[in-house]
């Protein structure tokens, strides 16, 4: 076993250097810019950077809006992808079309996606036509806090895909002899669901839920494209803070905010980590 390691690292070590050098290293000297005032000595200023960014306002605003619009969209991409796979696991292989046309909003360009979407939630666009046609009253999708929606809704149709063909492969490898079984012993299908496939797929749903926070967490491109470097309030993210102290050169404030952001980021994947423990020996 020794062996078989030491005739992988020459391998390996490639891509460990790429790591160290593009990312360990930036890592730890961004700690060090977030300690320091940004003046020419730059000096030790300990967490005086991260008590003022804190106690910022903006940095408030995004967070608490980042926060939410996380809330919102990873349980929905996670119920929204396992759905659309048991859907399309269920009509295979009638569905083998739908199975591949998943993955094809990650094949268009996002300068058209955006444009798709103006046009869409416009004042006068098809979603306030269809609006209109059941009885309501037009909205301005593109304004003010309606604005979420469609952010959500371009998220999660962006994201849909990957995550549906994890949950596929998941799914096409449990036997069918189980499910045939169980149906003759007479369970009901919330039985099997519960019984036999919640347990062999946690892992996979674990991965799944872990990918869609991390894309929740990643949506300031969908807020960037259709509410600009400043879109509205109800859409300011902290990656918006971000990206506008980089602008400003103010590397204090870009680092500590990110190391910030890091160490809530760290400790919701460590509950999920503990969560995802007890699940799995609770089904054992």
């Amino acid at each position: 076993m020794y062996r078989k390691k030491r005739l992988a690292l020459p391998f390996v070590l490639p891509g460990l250097a790429g790591i160290l050098l593009f990312y360990g290293i930036p890592f730890l000297g961004g700690i060090w810019y977030s300690l320091t005032d940004g003046s020419f000595e730059n000096a030790f200023v300990g967490f005086r950077n991260y008590g003022n960014v804190w106690q910022n306002p903006m940095f408030q605003l995004g967070l608490r809006n980042t926060l939410e619009l996380s809330l919102i969209c990873a349980p929905a991409l996670f119920l929204l992808a396992f759905g659309f796979s048991v859907l399309l696991n269920r009509i295979r292989p009638a569905g083998a079309f739908f199975r591949s046309s998943v993955l094809l909003p990650y094949l268009m360009p996002s300068s058209a996606v955006l444009l798709i979407w103006l046009i869409w939630f416009d004042y006068g666009g098809a979603v306030n036509r269809l609006i209109t046609l059941l009885g309501g009253n037009r909205v301005f999708w593109l304004q003010g806090a309606e604005l979420r929606l469609p952010v959500v809704l371009l998220f999660l149709w962006k994201n849909l895909g990957f995550c549906v063909v994890i949950f596929l492969a998941a799914l096409q490898a449990i036997p069918e002899s189980l499910y045939e079984y169980a149906t003759l012993e007479g369970a009901s299908f919330g039985r099997q669901a519960f019984s036999i496939t919640l347990p062999l797929i946690v892992p996979t749903a674990f991965l799944v839920f872990i990918l869609c926070v991390v894309n929740a967490f990643r949506i300031f491109k969908e807020v960037y494209f259709i509410g600009g470097a400043y879109p509205e309030e109800p859409l300011y993210t902290l990656q918006n803070y971000m990206n506008n102290m980089f602008g400003k050169l103010n590397y204090q404030n870009v680092t500590t905010a990110a190391y910030s952001f890091a160490a809530i980021v760290f400790a919701i994947f460590g509950l999920l980590f503990w969560l995802q423990g007890r699940a799995q020996r609770g089904l054992s």
